[in-house]
């Protein structure tokens, strides 16, 4: 029988929020901060395009269990729509297709914003990560093919025009899981007569992450960084990791005994005492001494253990 071998980088846990800049890729995010934490593993919360700057949540270690917990959760965009041409990739990296001379009034924009609020359909762009057939649609657009991306639902809840000056528009909207902001500026200059396509794009939050707990690579490569000759300061980095229960704030909480603790680690279902504490729920979180111990369910009193958090 093989042996397994010994698992690489350091038992860190936690959120690294991390402010991405223009022209970095999600993964080679990924990839820079497990190196910057020698972490053992790392993901992300939800792909930013290398154009789009911004809030891009990165979970190590332990942490990675609640990655799902924050793509679901709500975002907010701001973003500047160039009118007058729409390009193959929906922004400034792709190729014009159609241009148009006319450029839209404030009035005009702000007449057909209501269509783009609420619980509406949307196509994902030709260039998306979206799986037809098997395969990304953005490696059938590169190889020159156009698919049919079927439309899906989606929720934006709050659309606001911030600032209007004839060729550009700057937006910012708070949406739900799996809205794409380039479709927005193709249908909203569609819907003009003028084209459109993202000029810029900024993410600025990521529920329940906020502006506040932002940390850029600079940031994060002065803190590692040890006297000459000396080794890294993991302890500077690590101090400005996230605790890993903070993406769990959707959940009810139940907080409990280190007794408690250590028998929900090895797989125990634990009474729940207390006046405040939950009677159901099909998703819950314990905590002990504020560190999150579990995910699981709460029925008939009883706290059951889904997923288990080491420490």
């Amino acid at each position: 029988m093989a042996r397994r071998g010994k698992k690489k980088g350091r038992p860190v846990s936690g959120w690294v929020i991390l402010d991405k800049p223009v022209g970095m890729g999600s993964t080679e995010a990924v990839s820079k901060i497990k190196w910057l934490f020698n972490a053992e593993k790392a993901g992300h919360a939800g792909t930013l395009d290398p154009l789009a700057s911004g809030m891009l949540p990165i979970a190590l270690g332990e942490a990675t269990k609640t990655v799902p917990y924050v793509q679901d959760g709500a975002k907010v965009y701001r973003f500047t729509v160039a009118w007058g041409e729409e390009r193959t990739t929906d922004d400034l990296e792709g190729e014009a297709t159609k241009t148009s001379a006319e450029r839209p009034s404030e009035e005009a924009i702000r007449a057909i914003m209501p269509k783009y609020t609420g619980v509406i359909m949307q196509t994902p762009p030709q260039f998306s990560a979206i799986k037809i057939g098997g395969e990304r649609a953005y490696d059938l657009a590169r190889g020159g093919e156009t698919v049919e991306i079927p439309a899906r639902e989606v929720e934006i809840g709050r659309f606001d025009l911030v600032e209007h000056s004839g060729d550009r528009t700057l937006f910012e909207i708070e949406c739900g899981k799996g809205t794409y902001v380039r479709s927005l500026a193709r249908d909203m200059g569609r819907d003009l007569g003028c084209f459109g396509h993202i000029a810029t794009l900024r993410r600025t939050e990521v529920d329940p992450f906020t502006p506040d707990d932002f940390v850029t690579v600079e940031q994060l490569e002065t803190a590692r960084t040890g006297a000459e000759g000396e080794a890294p300061n993991f302890t500077a980095i690590d101090n400005l990791v996230i605790d890993t229960g903070a993406a769990l704030e959707c959940l009810p909480r139940v907080d409990i005994t280190d007794d408690a603790a250590t028998r929900i680690r090895l797989g125990n279902p634990i009474i729940i005492r207390g006046r405040d504490a939950p009677v159901e729920a099909d998703e819950a979180c314990a905590m002990a001494r504020g560190r999150l111990v579990a995910i699981g369910a709460i029925e008939a009193g009883m706290f059951k253990p889904k997923r288990v958090f080491v420490s």
